[in-house]
């Protein structure tokens, strides 16, 4: 199943159970260097974040096409220059307290995470029409950023062009495939890419998916779980990664979660995890 030069999908699984969505979940503005802070003050050990390309090629971190959203700026993405992108303000959408926050490099980015001790789930988020470029400049930085830790990024996207990109650019960078609804048909594009994860919303997870894709020794990620009772649930499933926004909440409902790097593939509904034995810390 695995090429010469791919990861063992089962070998050596080193990253936890939750993951902080797009950093800081809904306590910072979502990728800036304040929502990798927060997620690193919540006790988190991996964070989630999406990189796409600026107009002259640099690679930052940015979820949507547009700058409306989530800045002071407006127009696409792709029309502006790092400079540019690096003037405008991406905190005051969330709230005063981040007044100032600026839309970070991912260079900046991976820095910054290496002095927290974090792990990263880099999801290639590509403008449109920059599948390909986007896909070998993030794998490229990947390596090159973390090329003296131990822990690579796990790389994602949506895209299977700007996925088979990174794979080209990086033969041994681990690699999930995210999809909306996972079927069966999905094997045969994780086997091509050599991926070691598939990366699914959880409403369309249930015990024969989890089997079915954990029987080929892939792992299994959900997008976005903010109820407590669904991560219970997705935990009894034996789900591999859990995104979520809801980082104080489940940090104090699932403190076992947060670093529990290296878990066997579990079979669903028969592991061995005492998940209801888990106690909250004291507030």
């Amino acid at each position: 199943m695995s090429t010469p030069h791919s990861p063992a999908p089962n070998a050596n699984w080193p990253y936890p159970t939750l993951f902080a969505h797009r950093g800081g979940g809904s306590l910072a503005p979502e990728n800036t260097l304040a929502a990798m802070k927060t997620g690193h003050q919540h006790s988190y050990a991996a964070v989630e974040f999406d990189v796409k390309l600026s107009g002259d090629s640099i690679a930052m971190l940015m979820h949507d096409s547009t700058l409306e959203r989530t800045s002071n700026g407006t127009g696409r993405v792709a029309d502006k220059t790092m400079s540019e992108l690096e003037l405008l303000d991406a905190g005051s959408w969330h709230s005063n307290a981040f007044r100032g926050e600026r839309i970070p490099r991912f260079s900046a980015v991976a820095r910054y995470l290496h002095g927290l001790g974090l792990m990263a789930n880099v999801e290639i988020k590509p403008c449109e029409g920059r599948e390909i470029e986007t896909g070998r400049i993030v794998a490229e930085l990947c390596l090159e950023l973390w090329g003296d830790r131990l822990v690579k990024p796990l790389i994602s996207s949506f895209s299977l062009e700007a996925l088979g990109a990174a794979r080209e650019a990086a033969p041994r960078l681990p690699m999930g495939y995210l999809v909306k609804a996972p079927t069966e048909e999905h094997l045969s594009v994780l086997e091509r890419l050599s991926c070691v994860s598939i990366h699914c919303h959880h409403q369309h997870i249930d015990a024969d998916l989890v089997r079915m894709f954990h029987a080929r020794e892939y792992r299994v990620l959900t997008y976005t779980v903010n109820d407590p009772e669904r991560v219970s649930d997705l935990l009894a499933l034996g789900v591999d990664g859990i995104f979520t926004d809801q980082l104080e909440l489940m940090a104090k409902r699932f403190p076992g979660y947060l670093a529990d790097a290296n878990k066997p593939l579990a079979d669903p509904m028969e592991t061995n995890m005492d998940w209801l034995s888990v106690v909250p810390p004291m507030p």
